[in-house]
């Protein structure tokens, strides 16, 4: 089946045995989203809420549950996309293996969307308060849109192949917006729509913007696929659903999705901002309240048969898992042709995406000269910084292909040994300071704002990784509860952090030499709690990478700066405490855990996910 609806996928899903129905009363604020974080986790179905209370529409969540059920959804068509990707690599394959692509002038054809001057998302209008209002967290600051399609043009009259699609958090309800006529647009740093916005100012008038939910669900995976700059999401979309996207044009609105289930028509004025937030987000914590511009709505529709498709945001893995397991599946294969040099990148999922990028790249230029430190893999690192959201990277480690022709990128913990079986701490950390992250991360100086570092290590093993303590560490006074993470990892608790005390260098790694034992571990982490930090590889990178600014946060053991490079003798010291300006953590409300603990008891079809 080619989706055209949320409904179809969700029949579609029901026919495989991959989604529950669930008719009993559920409530939207807080404790629909505890059921989904659960049922996610447990490796459940989808799940189609009928009786969600105050709403009257039905909604559907885990539509996306695994990368095994998101390949089940588009059976039908990404065998084509992937042979679309395959001729992007390499066009010549169209020639030498002809009977291989007998459907690709097909899939070529459904990547042009089709203009239309209808369609069933117009069938009903409606006031925008009757849409569902879901709410995720306890402190969250309303309810908002968890699967956004925002549609976005620079001008009036622009070519639907200028079109942005995008995912960006729309707030419904909350804060000061006046409920009938105003949602928040919250979009980051390095998304498209910026694009838009900055032409607005240019001409000083407002830009139209239509923020749709559900239809096919290739539409949804479009809207976070990371494409270039200049290609269109609807392309990808179309290819991927097997069908040209119809896109309802006309005067006074930006192109509308004709199959969606629903619709928000209105402008964004460039110049006027509101307060947005705060809301839990993928990085496991909550972004803070802070201005973002605001659509301003005059229409809002649904087809008939609408169903509110959702998610929960939170600490990973979440079902926005999927989406990056399935973008990499789709488009891993075309890294080394839009970055030459490197084999393959990974954005781990446990530490929120951009807060911790794997790569491989290649030293090939000199290989005559067996070069033992990086030279080539700097480049390419510079290269994967300034490439779309890879930009968002803020801790890079980088290997050598040569190294190890069988190292696998997604083993995070075989990744950093053997890193760190290699690493040189005196040549090779590349900060990068004053600069961009990910707009959710608070870890550094402001919003938006922090610092970046590459650790590329290339040649033969140097040092062996201890996968034990051996003996006293000598720890300084406030410091204790060493334990090891993985091999050469070293997680040890620290006093709590406070703005006005003392930096960790003055408490600890200006008190230990290049001799001290604590120096067998190349790298050593200072947290808050060190049996949760290293009780799973999970944990560990959660709790380094999104509690630290690479440069205000790295220290080391016999540290030194020569010719403004920052290095150092002994080990690399990352403090990955809490700190003051942090944002706090998602913690789910006891009462809402307590009321799906009984819905668990009662039993039934969704009870064994709970």
């Amino acid at each position: 089946m080619k989706h055209r609806s949320t409904r179809q996928a969700v029949d579609d899903l029901a026919a495989g045995g991959r989604l529950i129905r669930y008719e009993h009363p559920v409530d939207a604020n807080l404790e629909l989203a505890e059921i989904q974080r659960r049922v996610y986790l447990s490796g459940g179905p989808a799940v189609l809420f009928t009786n969600v209370t105050g709403c009257r529409f039905p909604m559907v969540s885990n539509l996306f549950g695994s990368l095994d059920q998101a390949r089940y959804l588009f059976r039908h068509t990404i065998d084509r996309v992937r042979k679309l990707i395959e001729l992007k690599i390499d066009p010549s394959l169209a020639a030498k293996q002809f009977w291989r692509y007998p459907s690709v002038p097909l899939a070529a054809l459904t990547m042009l969307p089709r203009r239309c001057r209808g369609g069933a998302v117009m069938q009903n209008s409606i006031a925008l308060p009757e849409l569902p209002q879901l709410k995720s967290w306890p402190d969250d600051g309303g309810a908002f849109v968890t699967l956004p399609q925002v549609l976005s043009q620079p001008a009036e009259g622009a070519s639907l192949q200028e079109t942005n699609l995008g995912m960006y958090r729309v707030q419904l309800s909350g804060n000061d917006y006046d409920p009938q006529t105003e949602v928040g647009m919250h979009y980051q740093i390095h998304r498209g729509i910026g694009v838009h916005h900055l032409a607005a100012l240019e001409n000083g008038r407002p830009f139209r913007v239509v923020v749709t939910v559900g239809g096919a669900p290739s539409m949804t995976l479009s809207a976070v696929m990371p494409l270039p700059e200049g290609l269109s999401e609807l392309t990808f979309a179309g290819a991927l659903a097997g069908h040209r996207i119809p896109m309802i044009t006309g005067p006074g609105h930006a192109p509308i999705y004709a199959d969606a289930d629903f619709a928000i028509v209105g402008t964004i004025d460039p110049t006027r901002q509101k307060p947005e937030g705060p809301f839990g987000d993928h990085l496991g914590y909550y972004s803070l309240q802070h201005d973002f511009p605001v659509l301003n709505v005059e229409r809002v529709y649904h087809r008939n048969d609408a169903v509110w498709p959702l998610t929960v945001v939170g600490r990973p893995p979440q079902e926005d898992t999927t989406f990056g397991e399935l973008i990499h599946d789709l488009t891993g294969p075309v890294i080394p042709t839009v970055l030459p040099g490197i084999k393959a990148v990974h954005a781990v999922d446990a530490s929120g995406v951009h807060p911790l990028l794997l790569a491989i790249g290649s030293e090939r230029y000199m290989p005559m000269s067996g070069a033992s430190e990086p030279q080539e893999l700097l480049t390419q690192a510079n290269a994967v910084l300034g490439n779309g959201q890879l930009s968002l990277a803020k801790y890079l480690w980088i290997a050598n292909h040569y190294d190890n022709t069988e190292l696998d990128i997604h083993d995070v913990s075989g990744f950093l040994q053997h890193m760190l079986q290699r690493v040189d701490w005196r040549r090779d950390l590349h900060f990068q300071t004053q600069t961009t992250i990910d707009t959710l991360d608070y870890s550094g100086s402001g919003l938006n704002r922090g610092s970046k570092v590459v650790i590329a290590a290339v040649g033969p093993v140097v040092r062996q990784l201890p996968t034990s303590i051996e003996g006293d560490l000598h720890l300084p006074e406030g410091f204790g509860q060493p334990k090891v993470a993985a091999p050469g990892i070293l997680i040890i608790q620290g006093p709590a952090a406070s703005a006005s005390g003392p930096r960790l260098d003055a408490l600890l790694t200006d008190r230990m030499d290049v001799h001290s034992p604590i120096n067998r571990f190349p790298l050593v982490i200072v947290a808050d709690d060190s049996d949760f930090s290293a009780r799973t590889i999970n944990n560990f990178v959660w709790t380094t990478f999104t509690r630290s600014n690479p440069a205000a946060d790295s220290y080391g053991i016999g540290a030194f700066v020569a010719d403004k490079h920052w290095g150092c003798e002994g080990s690399l010291v990352i403090d990955a405490r809490v700190k003051p300006h942090h944002a706090p953590p998602l913690i789910e409300d006891p009462e809402i855990v307590k009321r799906v603990d009984a819905i668990a008891a009662r039993g039934g079809a969704l009870a064994k996910y709970l």
